[in-house]
């Protein structure tokens, strides 16, 4: 038959060269030893083919230019690799570092990550996690280019970044398109790009993942590390997610962004299949508000809730209640009590606190949430600013601004100490020495501290000297140890 001839002569001839290659003198099938041109001619690609092997060979080659390769193909030119420098300050280990180390004393340290470009004029979209503490940012693009960044605004709640390039005159860059996240389906395709090895490759190109959405609607509880706060309302994936990969888009098969790449839960440190992103839906909003203003309006309700538990002190995982409602705040306004058992907020189920503060996530100052509580009730809140973003600001120094603690910026930060002054905002040489937005100052050295202006008068005091300050964070006392330049 024609088939078992056009199978016997090359299964003769790879015989005939395993033979030759054990030092046999093996004849080919037409009695002649193989020579070097023989098996050129074998290897040879066909020069031409019938018509009907041409059309299989057209078929097969359109069935590669799958789905998944368009879209990577769309988004890949628009991601970046985010390297950065930073200062860290280090924490002795021991007590021999305790003595040889002086205070305050920093080290640099180098990090890496991924972002896509979002803007035309170049602005970057990547994970705060990234450029956390960046004193220097530099950008590699898809093409090799490599720019200076620098971070236009943060925000920590949602791990998020904007970073703007500093781009030559007249040049430009591809741009991500952007989709959205409302309508994913469980199990569709998604492709995860980004560089988890840096400057370690040659090639600056980004690195592919594919994979499905496993799941929407997570909310995931900080582990300690990197991970400062709740990642809430996120995409899970089984594309894998790798460390650098931090920033980077989530694809979708029609070749748009869908999420961005924010974590991964591994023990081992790699990906093990459980990689989350942020919906694009939510993380577009807050890039324009970074790039506009370099901050967030984050909205404000004045209204606690807590998992409902059994007389045993169970928790019954499927209902939660108003806990407490800030006295003149948009939720009191809005009717909401505390004891009223709620069931969704803006549209969203509610069967933890954690759906509860995802929701809020979702609007914004001014926006009217709809909140549906037990009876059937369904109540309308406006959403405010954060108590804190209206108060007076206090300068401290030339490194803090701070405002004083009442009653509804201490709900809303949901803070233990009574009196205090909230740092608002602080400088990069203030972050080094330990401080952070959002730590509440207790205490200058010996004197207790009342509210901002008492805590700008206590550091003033003790200019060319050395100071301890007393800070409430995370509902843990901490204190670092400085001295302020005379």
């Amino acid at each position: 038959m024609p088939t078992t001839n056009t199978l016997r002569a090359p299964l003769a001839t790879l015989a005939a060269l395993l033979l030759a290659g054990s030092g046999c003198a093996q004849q080919g099938t037409a009695g002649e030893a193989v020579s070097r041109a023989d098996l050129q001619g074998e290897l040879a690609p066909v020069a031409s083919a019938a018509p009907a092997r041409i059309a299989v060979q057209d078929t097969v080659a359109a069935s590669r230019r799958t789905a998944i390769v368009t879209a990577a193909q769309r988004v890949a030119p628009a991601v970046v690799s985010v390297n950065v420098r930073r200062r860290e300050r280090v924490q002795p280990s021991n007590p021999f570092e305790q003595m040889m180390l002086p205070p305050g004393y920093e080290r640099e340290s180098a990090g890496l990550g991924s972002g896509f470009v979002f803007s035309r004029e170049g602005l970057v979209l990547t994970n705060e996690h990234v450029v956390r503490g960046a004193t220097e940012v530099v950008v590699t693009l898809a093409d090799g280019r490599e720019l200076d960044a620098e971070v236009r605004g943060v925000d920590e709640v949602n791990d998020l970044a904007v970073l703007r390039l500093k781009l030559p005159a007249g040049s430009t860059v591809p741009v991500a398109p952007l989709g959205s996240s409302g309508g994913l389906m469980i199990g569709e395709w998604v492709v995860a790009i980004g560089n988890p090895f840096g400057f370690y490759l040659s090639n600056p190109e980004p690195s592919v993942t594919a994979g499905v959405v496993s799941a929407v609607g997570r909310n995931i509880i900080p582990s300690g590390g990197e991970q400062h706060s709740y990642y809430l309302d996120m995409i899970q994936t089984d594309a894998s997610i790798n460390p650098g990969n931090s920033g980077g888009p989530l694809v979708n098969a029609l070749g748009e962004v869908v999420g961005v790449n924010s974590s991964i839960l591994s023990s081992s440190g790699g990906s093990e299949g459980l990689g989350f992103a942020i919906p694009i839906d939510r993380a577009r909003r807050v890039a324009l508000d970074l790039a506009a203003n370099g901050r967030v309006r984050r909205p404000w309700i004045g209204a606690q809730v807590e998992q409902v538990r059994t007389g045993a002190g169970e928790v019954r995982t499927r209902e939660v209640r108003v806990s407490s409602v800030v006295p003149g705040s948009p939720a009191e306004r809005g009717g909401l009590r505390a004891g009223m058992t709620v069931e969704s907020i803006a549209g969203r189920r509610v069967r933890s606190p954690l759906d509860w503060d995802a929701g809020l996530l979702l609007s914004r100052p001014g926006e009217r949430l709809q909140v549906r509580v037990a009876g059937d009730r369904a109540l309308t809140v406006t959403a405010g600013d954060l108590p804190s973003v209206g108060a007076q600001r206090v300068q401290a120094l030339r490194d803090f601004q701070l405002v004083t603690l009442t009653p509804a910026i201490r709900a809303e930060r949901g803070l233990s100490s009574e009196r205090g002054a909230l740092i608002v905002s602080l400088s990069e040489p203030a972050r080094r020495i330990g401080l952070q937005e959002g730590d509440l100052i207790l205490q200058v050295n010996r004197v207790r501290v009342g509210g901002a202006e008492e805590a700008a008068q206590a550091l003033q005091a003790l200019s060319g000297r050395s100071v301890v300050v007393y800070f409430e964070r995370g509902g843990q006392v901490g204190a670092t140890e400085f001295v302020i330049g005379g």
